[in-house]
């Protein structure tokens, strides 16, 4: 059962007895559900979990006005401090949540003492990827006030991602804002055990990604470990939510 979160402004799911030690925070357009069997495994273990739906998603309504995971960051953290009676949480982010994940944990470290990752896109491996050419005529064009704002619309619709059709309204300007985002920052500043946790076919997030935090968190002296998942996905949650698991276990003061 969903309960209300941050003083009702988000939503999730809370599984297992005592206060929780471990909140959970998906992807994007997925919902707190990825995290049905990590919680239920994380119960067994003795531990308590809150799996959030973040803003826009699930049964959390959109954010107020539109922001990366920076923002996202910061609305999430009043569920941080309900929890912090009962001592610093252990993070989990899957994919965009990865990204919401490394800010908290970066930003307010007194309130968390590890993060998990998976499938997180934090730092770029090359340039990012061009318009296609159709788009930056059609672009070009209203720019020029020569097309009109339907027709770049449907330009934006024929061209974009299947992430960005999906969107409407101030979610898929979260989207735009996020997808020029990187986090060489939040991974420097990081006090706190980071665990990744890597599907090795993820197509969507290569393990390379992974790899390079990795390296970079030890250039800088940080602890930092890498489970590449044999076969795997770029849905952990789902397909392989022991590795999950195991990793919080580890990072359990």
């Amino acid at each position: 059962m969903l309960r209300a979160l941050g003083g009702g402004t988000l939503f999730g799911s809370v599984v297992g007895d005592g206060p929780p030690r471990v909140v959970l925070l998906h992807g994007w357009r997925r919902t707190h559900a990825d995290f049905v069997t990590v919680q239920d495994q994380l119960a067994g273990r003795g531990l308590a979990s809150v799996a959030v739906d973040l803003p826009g998603f699930g049964a959390t309504p959109p954010p107020a006005h539109a922001g990366g995971a920076r923002h996202y960051a910061e609305l999430v953290r009043p569920v941080l401090d309900e929890l912090a009676g009962a001592g610093p949480v252990i993070l989990v982010g899957h994919s965009f949540g990865g990204r919401v994940a490394t800010v908290l944990a970066a930003r307010h470290p007194g309130t968390v003492a590890g993060a998990v990752l998976t499938g997180a896109p934090l730092l770029r491996l090359g340039p990012p990827a061009r318009p296609k050419p159709g788009y930056r005529t059609v672009r070009w064009l209203h720019r020029r006030g020569l097309v009109s704002d339907a027709r770049l619309e449907t330009a934006r619709h024929r061209y974009g991602s299947d992430d960005y059709r999906a969107a409407s309204g101030v979610v898929r300007d979260v989207l735009v804002i996020t997808v020029g985002e990187s986090y060489e920052d939040e991974i420097d500043e990081l006090a706190v055990p980071l665990s990744l946790v890597w599907g090795e076919n993820d197509t969507v997030v290569p393990v390379a990604v992974a790899e390079a935090v990795a390296e970079r968190r030890r250039r800088r002296g940080g602890a930092v470990a890498l489970d590449v998942v044999p076969g795997g996905d770029h849905l952990v949650p789902l397909s392989a939510p022991g590795h999950l698991v195991r990793a919080v276990a580890g990072l359990v003061r």
